[in-house]
């Protein structure tokens, strides 16, 4: 698939946001970037995050130019366990992004998965789209299949759905549903909105289950489906216009293709006399045609 041109706007704009719509890092990384003395423009250290930047500008970070924003893109992955979500890890462990194909442009995650869970984590290479997704005001379902060790009751997880306190911090509502289990472990399906660090082992850590097995299924209209662990898989432009919409920003306009066609205008219609009918007294050489159909919008749809 071909790239489309870089998107810059017109009369420029902040250098941590243009850092974050190419992919660098979120918005307040690259405020940490430019506080630590990692970023320039046109060869001179920047010390605020307020300046603006323009095409004409050259932008380094770590010495590395950084060029302008593409069109928006994003891809599925199948996390294995085992990796950490993050670019640098103190502690020396694997990252997601080492493991990444090599044709793959520089991407950030969508949210996070920790060390032992597994399963869906979305790829993008426009960070003020991943910030957006990661928002709880979003209202994006966070799907995911819990295996637990311990004794637990419908009745006593259906209280999640009133929120829990866990050691001073405050979880929203939780969806959770009995699959199956044996005398030591239970599958459980999990929804929540939030997605706090480590929500689901925290929570049924407070009713008494430990979790040793966590698999992310769902996020949002996205789905693992029969994703291989380790693989990546990229969404579709016009996919992603009809799920993301208004949260591509200017990035959407860039997906021609994924356009939707003007519906057609009315037929004129009127009384006799009028345009739209013919007069009283007057043959017609055919029967009136009653107009086009109308095309609907697409429906959303989740996508595997």
């Amino acid at each position: 698939m071909p790239d489309s041109p870089a998107i810059w706007p017109q009369e420029g704009e902040r250098i941590a946001k243009t850092l974050a719509r190419a992919g660098v890092c979120s918005r307040r990384d690259a405020e940490r970037l430019i506080e630590d003395g990692r970023v320039s423009v046109n060869g001179k250290k920047l010390d605020t995050a307020a300046f603006k930047v323009t095409q004409k500008d050259v932008i380094k970070v770590d010495g590395k130019r950084i060029e302008a924003a593409e069109r928006t893109r994003m891809w599925r992955y199948h996390k294995p366990q085992g990796l950490v979500t993050t670019h640098r890890d103190p502690q020396g462990r694997p990252n997601v992004f080492e493991n990444l194909p090599e044709d793959l442009p520089r991407v950030i995650s969508v949210g996070r998965l920790d060390l032992n869970s597994e399963g869906l984590l979305l790829l993008t290479n426009d960070g003020e789209v991943a910030r957006a997704l990661e928002l709880p005001t979003t209202g994006w379902v966070r799907r995911y299949r819990a295996r637990a060790f311990g004794r637990v009751t419908q009745e006593q997880l259906d209280e999640l759905r009133d929120g829990i306190e866990v050691d001073g911090v405050r979880y929203g509502s939780i969806t959770a549903k009995l699959e199956q289990g044996d005398k030591s472990n239970v599958w459980i399906a999990v929804s929540l909105t939030e997605g706090k660090n480590r929500e689901v082992r925290r929570v049924f850590e407070a009713i008494g289950l430990k979790v040793n097995r966590l698999i992310r299924i769902g996020y949002g209209p996205f789905q693992l489906g029969n994703l291989e662990e380790g693989k990546v898989e990229e969404i579709n432009p016009r996919i992603l216009k009809e799920q993301l919409g208004a949260k591509l920003g200017g990035a959407k306009d860039n997906a021609a293709d994924a356009k939707e066609p003007k519906k057609p205008a009315k037929p004129p219609r009127g009384r006799p006399g009028r345009p739209g009918k013919p007069a009283p007294g007057k043959k017609t050489a055919a029967k009136e045609s009653k107009g086009p159909v109308r095309v609907g919008t697409p429906t959303k749809r989740r996508v595997r």
